[in-house]
């Protein structure tokens, strides 16, 4: 099993863990590369919230990242304890 590169608490106080092959994904969005740091305090520390159109998922928001707005998109469809990254993008739009 492969151990998450980091794990951050959500402001519920649930653990999030980001795997390697998640980070990935992200940064497959050639402009998230420089922003782990600001993924893991987008997760700690949102500015504002909002339930996924996914089932079991949780979008978070700050202002900044690689445009206007940072959404990180967080799965707790497994666990609802315990969530995993699923990805993070630059947003225009207010959330």
């Amino acid at each position: 099993m492969t151990r998450p590169m980091a794990t951050v608490v959500d402001p519920d106080g649930r653990l999030v863990d980001i795997f390697p092959d998640q980070w990935q994904h992200v940064c497959d969005h050639g402009e998230m590369t420089a922003h782990f740091e600001t993924v893991k305090a987008t997760i700690t520390h949102p500015i504002d919230r909002r339930p996924d159109p996914k089932p079991g998922r949780e979008q978070y928001y700050v202002q900044g990242g690689p445009t206007r707005w940072l959404r990180v998109v967080v799965s707790y469809e497994e666990d609802p304890m315990r969530g995993r990254l699923v990805t993070a993008f630059g947003h225009r739009n207010d959330p």
